[in-house]
């Protein structure tokens, strides 16, 4: 009989061993433990779509989605869950995140790979009307380079154009390597030729300019344009916006891929605590992803749907505050004197947390430890044979010991080596039931140690409200030393984006000689030869291992339930049919 996922929480709670909660006495496990593998990508749902009809999106989350809706502008992933079903890349991909000629552009690369010739289809209209141009594409660009925006896209893969810095620094009002040839033709050079370039390293969405042109750049972000009435080249149109709470959509019947077979779709919120109720009664058709925490108990009542499911393209982690963003600079700027500098402390932290019994007991093995900062959703370049701190209180102890974290006072709490007090602040999202007991679990696994570790503010902090804290604009909260948080990576490999010098989502600040060599070879023309790269990347993970800006604690997966009169919907990387998602009856179907 399955132990009541309360019960299991008290558990954690209270430090009792976790492995241990879930063991029966012949020491097997009393909980199913399932593997992603065992899940498809594409809906199994047979049978005629119907004319028309409505579908209705779920975003599971507690907080109201931002409502940045422009993929040059957006951070927050449910403004993505939301763009997707109005606009689109202009390329497309294969099942490993290449670059394909399906899209609403096609490409050449020059021999030494530094320019890629692009022509967009002639069938590619804005939802006014106008046709979407090699200088949207261009403009696109210009803007995310422009020194007023405020966005946080700017990044390695922009400064490879050819001329941009120039740009991004004043002393020029053009980017050299952009030439708009024609009407639809953008032909863009780059200082190196990478292979990132050909998975990811392009940047792929346009900006009409004939509506933001007259916008200034660093108004861009907060206007109608992005806020009330965002528009792009997908299968739908915005037709409504109720700010934070849900976006309805119709059909954009000059779709360049053909018309959608539905009338619309309403995106909206929905509460983590109710969404299984959402699903059962039918009020909505598919979510976003669903709690893998909750799939156990609730799988056979589930009636009415199937689950699709995937190895996400992200992890969780906790991350070391290690510096601050210079703004000036733009990059990360490291204090050898921050509180967490000491890499030994931070790898202490990581032999107190037992996470492959936190994967078990509270995922059910829907998502399971990790061991480096490439997840296995890129499996040419993952390296499970890094060994990296697994749970071992004793070890913890023993480090701090050795690196003088010592208790001076018989407090219980250690203090650092200078003999001062030693409080740990920690920043963690509220995100779902699983949250609060999960943080503080972390917390009490680090008293545990002997580490004086509190959580921010004493509470959970908003989705919004976190990120902004930890610096998604450049403005780190000094108060926060730690945080636990969790990315998705991009299609490419290169992890510049989320730990390079100067990108912005290294939360951490943290920047080394080694980083930037690593990094830099992993986009070198070498790479091109994949064995290269693959070596680079495995040692750059153990890098990281070594270093410790972050430590990854959950490789995670994606479950998506679909309302079994869903037709021709899939979760896939290459998927490009959503104007061809349809519904076999009129009113979703209920769980019995």
């Amino acid at each position: 009989m399955r132990k009541s996922k309360w019960i299991l929480v008290i558990m954690l709670i209270m430090f009792v061993l976790l492995v241990a909660c879930g063991n029966d006495s012949n020491g097997e496990s009393e909980d199913t433990i399932y593997s992603i593998e065992d899940f498809s990508t594409d809906s199994s749902t047979e049978g005629e779509a119907i004319d028309g009809g409505t579908l209705n999106y779920g975003l599971v989350t507690e907080t109201p989605f931002e409502g940045t809706l422009n993929y040059n502008f957006y951070s927050g992933s449910f403004d993505n869950e939301i763009i997707k079903w109005f606009d689109e890349s202009l390329l497309s991909v294969d099942k490993n995140h290449n670059y394909t000629q399906d899209g609403a552009a096609t490409f050449k690369v020059s021999e030494d790979h530094h320019t890629f010739t692009f022509t967009i289809r002639d069938n590619v209209n804005w939802h006014d009307g106008e046709p979407v141009k090699a200088e949207d594409w261009a403009y696109a660009i210009e803007v995310i380079g422009h020194p007023d925006y405020d966005g946080p896209r700017y990044d390695s893969s922009f400064r490879n154009i050819a001329g941009m810095e120039e740009y991004h620094n004043g002393d020029t009002n053009s980017i050299s390597g952009l030439e708009v040839v024609d009407e639809k033709t953008l032909k863009i050079t780059y200082i190196e030729g990478t292979p990132s370039l050909l998975a990811g390293g392009v940047w792929p969405y346009a900006l009409p300019k004939h509506i933001f042109e007259d916008i200034p750049v660093a108004d861009m972000s907060a206007s109608d344009a992005v806020r009330k009435n965002p528009i792009g080249f997908g299968p739908f149109k915005v037709e409504s916006i109720v700010p934070g709470e849900s976006v309805s959509l119709t059909a954009n019947g000059d779709y360049w891929q053909g018309a959608p077979k539905l009338d619309g779709v309403t995106v909206k919120v929905v509460n983590p605590q109710t969404i299984v109720q959402a699903l059962k009664s039918g009020d909505v058709d598919v979510v976003d992803s669903f709690p893998s925490e909750q799939y156990a108990d609730v799988e056979a009542s589930l009636t009415n749907v199937e689950f699709l499911g995937k190895v996400d393209m992200s992890y969780s982690y906790i991350g070391f505050k290690l510096g601050t963003w210079d703004k000036e600079a733009q990059e990360v700027k490291p204090d050898p004197d921050a509180k967490m500098a000491d890499v030994n402390l931070r790898r202490a932290m990581w032999y107190a947390v037992d996470n492959d019994a936190v994967a078990k007991q509270f995922y059910n093995g829907l998502r399971w430890n990790a061991n480096t900062l490439i997840p296995p959703s890129h499996p040419d370049y993952h390296d499970d044979s890094i060994e990296a701190p697994t749970f071992d209180p004793e070890k913890a102890k023993q480090i701090l010991d050795e690196a003088g974290y010592v208790d001076t006072n018989n407090d219980g709490m250690r203090e650092n080596p200078d003999g001062e007090e030693l409080v740990i602040n920690f920043a963690s999202m509220s995100s779902g039931d699983i949250a609060e007991p999960l943080t503080n679990y972390y917390v009490q696994s680090w008293e545990q140690v002997g580490l004086n570790v509190q959580l921010l503010d004493g509470r959970l902090i908003e989705f919004n409200s976190f990120y902004d804290r930890i610096g998604q604009n450049g403005d780190d909260d000094p108060a926060v030393d730690i945080y636990q948080g969790a990315w998705s990576v991009a299609t490419d490999v290169d992890p510049s984006g989320l730990y390079g010098r100067q990108a912005i989502f290294n939360f951490s600040r943290y920047a080394s000689e080694e980083n930037d060599r690593l990094l830099k070879e992993g986009l070198s023309e070498e790479a091109f030869d994949s064995e290269y790269r693959q070596e680079v990347y495995s040692e750059w993970q153990q890098l990281m291992v070594d270093e410790i800006p972050v430590f990854p604690t959950l490789f995670r997966s994606i479950l998506v339930p679909i309302n079994k009169r869903v037709v021709n919907y899939s979760i896939g990387p290459d998927f490009m049919g959503f104007h061809e998602i349809g519904v076999t009856h009129g009113e979703p179907f209920k769980a019995e």
